[in-house]
């Protein structure tokens, strides 16, 4: 499936310059079909599939409660 600049920010959470800058570096493969740029979906499958695990992994990370200190003694 092929989107434009403007659904490939949309399915990116960017911005369609942002989409633009990287389709010029040549860090997005598209095609040009005349009129506009065309982006195929898939080859961003990979990448949103990393980012879904590593925001899972943050998340247990900050979700993991704090061991209690053997060291603290209290005062009162």
């Amino acid at each position: 499936m092929y989107l434009t600049i403007k659904e490939t920010a949309e399915h990116l959470s960017v911005t369609e310059e942002a989409v633009q800058k990287l389709v010029k570096e040549k860090k997005i493969r598209a095609l040009w079909d005349g009129e506009q740029y065309i982006i195929n979906k898939d080859q961003f499958k990979t990448h949103l599939e990393q980012m879904g695990k590593y925001k899972e992994m943050i998340e247990e990370i900050l979700n993991e409660p704090i061991p209690e200190d053997p060291d603290i003694k209290d005062e009162d």
